[in-house]
């Protein structure tokens, strides 16, 4: 896709991008070093702590300094900004960074609701700004394009998140906004809640069973700095509330997922079941869930079904108990191999999928690098990245109609097309959210809000 000229700013040979980066505490400031690597320049940095953008100055010393984006992105000349805020903020942030014509890579998830998904696909489509989502794991696409294990008819996916505690419920009490945090800002269009720093004393996050115990281990979490154990919002364990993350799904299923639309080209699934789960509270995503995606047939492909697992949960047995990761399931094999159908034969997966650089096929589609370094030639050279939010948008609807059927408790049935859920109209009310006054996605969106 080629930007109009208006759009498609020319850059001599080894130019570097003036970037804006949204959010140093944790994963924006992993992108902020990886673009200095590939020799950008980082121009302006933004946090609502002050605390954070303090601590990273240093690294950017030549850079602006703000607490409001708004500011930054109306008051800098900017080739483009990084969002790596926590999840209920995408979509504000980045809707306001397109409509001012500002390139814009999002760290995954994409944002926090599927109606929020459509209105960033929408947005990008009107602006023709250059758009990414953060996201990896491209692993086994040539393998899986090639047909080499036939017609795929499940793929199974575990991940030991959430390493973040989730299954709570808000304490009561409230105590003073630090001096250095701007509350308002990240709340953002969440609803207004009182901030708590940490959770009261005696509470079971602090001597956790031993099922919980990765809830508090930030330090596999790669932040610097570690957040101590029993904070309750900021940094980072924003994840696990409903007001301010998307759970385990969004966090991991952006990345695990991702090579599995791209490889078997998938549209919304037409339904979405919870298998068993420990059960969403109030307040938070539960401990532990398994999930099942569906597909009915889509021409010559036969139906799928992702089965998805977290908070410590695996496939069973004969799927491949007591392995993380992703396991694949076709009409002519598995991989790894002696999966499902195929369950005790070693030789169930064809030699282009057991390895072998002379059996492996060769590259089929576009090829990708780097994401950063992807989404930088994509803004240089006037056409779109490969996750692009006319992909990265659908795809993040699919995932988080999961978080649906969560907050339901059930099966939901998919009508993308009416963007509704026909067999559970109280599932409906989860597909979005009411923004806070003032920060009313609407506001800004215009047309690209009616889905």
């Amino acid at each position: 896709m080629i930007l109009p000229s208006g759009l498609a700013r020319g850059y001599a040979a080894n130019q570097r991008l003036d970037l804006g980066i949204i959010g140093l505490s944790g994963q924006g400031q992993r992108d902020a070093q990886e673009l200095l690597k590939q020799g950008e320049n980082i121009a302006a940095i933004c946090d609502v702590d002050s605390t954070f953008l303090d601590l990273r100055t240093p690294d950017y010393p030549k850079a602006r300094k703000y607490t409001d984006f708004r500011k930054m992105i109306e008051g800098q000349k900017l080739d483009g900004v990084i969002v790596a805020t926590p999840d209920h903020t995408h979509a504000y942030i980045s809707v306001w960074a397109m409509k001012h014509g500002v390139n814009v890579y999002c760290q995954k998830p994409l944002c926090q609701t599927v109606h929020e998904a459509r209105i960033m696909a929408k947005v990008a489509a009107e602006t023709k700004v250059v758009t990414q989502m953060g996201t990896y794991n491209m692993a086994q696409l040539e393998t899986i394009r090639s047909g080499v294990l036939g017609e795929i008819t499940e793929v199974h996916v575990s991940t030991d998140r959430p390493i973040w505690p989730q299954g709570f419920t808000r304490p009561a009490g409230e105590d003073p906004v630090p001096k250095t945090l701007d509350w308002d800002i990240y709340l953002g269009p969440a609803p207004a809640r009182r901030f708590k720093a940490m959770y009261p004393e005696g509470h079971p996050i602090y001597n956790p069973t031993p099922e919980k115990r990765h809830q508090i281990d930030f330090k596999n979490a790669g932040l610097s700095p570690v957040p101590p154990v029993g904070v309750l919002y900021h940094p980072f364990v924003f994840r696990g509330w409903l007001d301010f993350g998307s759970g385990a799904l969004g966090d991991i299923a952006s990345h695990s997922m991702n090579v599995i639309f791209k490889a078997l080209e998938l549209g919304p699934p037409s339904a979405v079941e919870v298998v068993e789960t420990s059960g969403v509270t109030k307040d938070m995503f539960p401990d532990w869930s398994v999930l099942r995606f569906e597909w009915p047939q889509r021409g010559a492909h036969p139906p799928l079904k992702i089965f998805w697992y977290d908070g410590g949960k695996l496939p069973p047995k004969e799927v491949g108990a007591g392995r993380g990761g992703t396991i694949w399931i076709g009409t002519k094999g598995s991989l790894p191999a002696g999966r499902g159908p195929f369950y005790g034969s070693a030789a169930s997966a064809p030699p282009q999928a057991r390895g072998g650089a002379a059996a492996r096929p060769q590259t089929i589609g576009a090829p990708q690098d780097e994401v950063h370094k992807d989404w930088c030639d994509a803004v240089k050279a006037g056409k779109q990245a490969p996750c692009h939010f006319g992909y990265s948008g659908p795809f993040t609807e699919a995932y988080q109609l999961g978080n649906v059927a969560l907050r339901v408790g059930g099966r939901i049935e998919w009508d993308a097309k009416a963007f509704r859920v026909t067999n559970n109209r109280a599932a409906n009310q989860h597909l979005s959210r009411n923004d806070r006054k003032g920060w009313e996605l609407k506001k800004i969106a215009g047309s690209a809000y009616n889905t």
